[in-house]
């Protein structure tokens, strides 16, 4: 009896297909291939590689500042237009290309993010050396804005199809105090018919993002009544409080598992060396593989600054010359998330890997990807080809050699997520 209960419930349950084989993988990816619009794409990639390589000099050379995005949004916006996609703009900023599909009521996003690290004035000018090329954004993230107006240049070229309409999107506020500002506003607007996200960010083709890492950006502040050096010595100062509670912070305990990060990356405060100053901050950092431990790094970041404000205000401090006070603010939150292993979208890029033959591991990390994560949808991020070093610093570099490969692994992932629909007898 007992035994034809279990078989019964067998019977009953769904069965869950098993992850496509190297073979299959393969196969799907020569049947994309295989089509002819899709293969004159992917030579019009082959015969392109300087217009791409220039083009992405010409776009890391426009400033794009963190909330600065606009003169960058429009070279790309006009580029996408060429391309034959319609164009607009959204209320944050994001440039949309929509390149529609034969179903209109379902969407998959090929985004790169505009803007860079480095404040107004920072000296962008791209030099070359053979085929390296060296600038501040180079890689991160000219590499992904030229890909993205490059696969939309190639598929409008070859007339492709696809099923699904694609949306090519330059968003803004990806690095930095941004928050992921696009990514958010481009998820809220067409969650409906959203059905995956293809991020390009950076260079390389070694690895796959799937899984999100969460961090939260804090920055804590400390205030007092401001004086002279010599006449009101004595008086509590927000720079000594502040180096005081850091000094704290940084000695805080990190678990070797799961991995957890902090790092103080801006330290401002003061008007001159002969006062007292008023006010100081820091900027801080956090990510963890745990929602617990970033919680936990917050609350050690508060109670630091709160003793450090405490100690700068024990005897021999004359209270009488006014007393601290202090706030910590959390400036953004990316949340965690994860990719499914049996994801259609994560088995679209394992066929274009396969049939380039390339070989990817999947991480983790903080990208654009980490909002349709952190909602269900399926997201990956991926570099767009060749080698790049030295992100976010003014020695910042990007290699062309292998650039090919990026470009048709993204061009071929996002048509294994869209489909190509079948041409139409005449």
């Amino acid at each position: 009896m007992k035994r034809a209960v279990v078989c019964a419930i067998l019977l009953v349950m769904p069965v869950r297909s098993a992850a496509p084989t190297s073979a299959q993988r393969l196969a799907a990816g020569s049947r994309l291939a295989e089509n002819a619009r899709v293969r004159a794409a992917l030579d019009w990639l082959n015969h392109n590689l300087s217009w791409v390589i220039d083009t992405q000099a010409r776009l890391t050379e426009i400033p794009a500042p963190p909330f600065q995005e606009e003169s960058r949004a429009a070279a790309v916006g006009e580029l996408l237009g060429e391309s034959g996609l319609t164009v607009h703009s959204d209320k944050v900023g994001n440039v949309i290309g929509e390149f529609r599909g034969e179903n209109e009521s379902e969407m998959v996003v090929l985004s790169a993010h505009l803007d860079t690290v480095f404040p107004a004035g920072t000296n962008v000018k791209v030099h070359r050396d053979g085929n390296r090329m060296m600038a501040p954004g180079i890689s991160d993230n000219g590499t992904g804005i030229a890909a993205l107006v490059a696969i939309a240049r190639a598929l409008q070229f070859a007339h492709v199809k696809p099923e699904r309409t694609i949306l090519f999107v330059g968003n803004v506020g990806e690095e930095g105090e941004g928050n992921l500002r696009g990514m958010r506003e481009l998820v809220e607007s067409y969650r409906p018919k959203l059905k995956a996200v293809v991020v390009l960010d950076g260079s390389g083709t070694d690895h796959v993002t799937t899984r999100a890492l969460a961090s939260r950006r804090l920055e804590a502040t400390i205030m007092g009544p401001g004086g002279h050096s010599w006449s009101d010595f004595g008086m509590p100062n927000p720079i000594n409080a502040l180096i005081r509670g850091s000094v704290r912070f940084i000695n805080t305990k990190i678990p070797a598992g799961p991995r957890t990060t902090f790092n103080i990356g801006q330290i401002e405060g003061g008007t001159s060396v002969n006062s007292v100053p008023h006010e100081a901050r820091i900027k801080v950092d956090i990510r963890s593989e745990n929602e617990q431990e970033l919680a936990r790094l917050e609350s050690a970041l508060r109670e630091s600054i709160a003793a450090g404000v405490r100690d700068e205000m024990d005897p021999p401090r004359d209270r009488s010359k006014g007393s601290l006070e202090w706030k910590v603010e959390l400036l953004g939150s990316r949340p965690g998330g994860e990719l499914s292993k049996d994801s259609p979208l994560l088995a679209a890029l394992r066929a274009a890997d396969e049939f380039i033959g390339n070989q990817s591991r999947m991480e983790r990390s903080s990208t654009d990807a980490n909002i349709p994560l952190s909602l269900g949808i399926d997201a990956i991020s991926i570099g767009a080809g060749g080698t790049g070093g030295g992100a976010h610093s003014l020695q910042e570099w990007y290699d062309a050699v292998g650039r090919e490969v990026g470009l048709k692994r993204a061009l071929l992932t996002i048509l294994g997520i869209s489909g190509v629909a079948e041409e139409k007898a005449r």
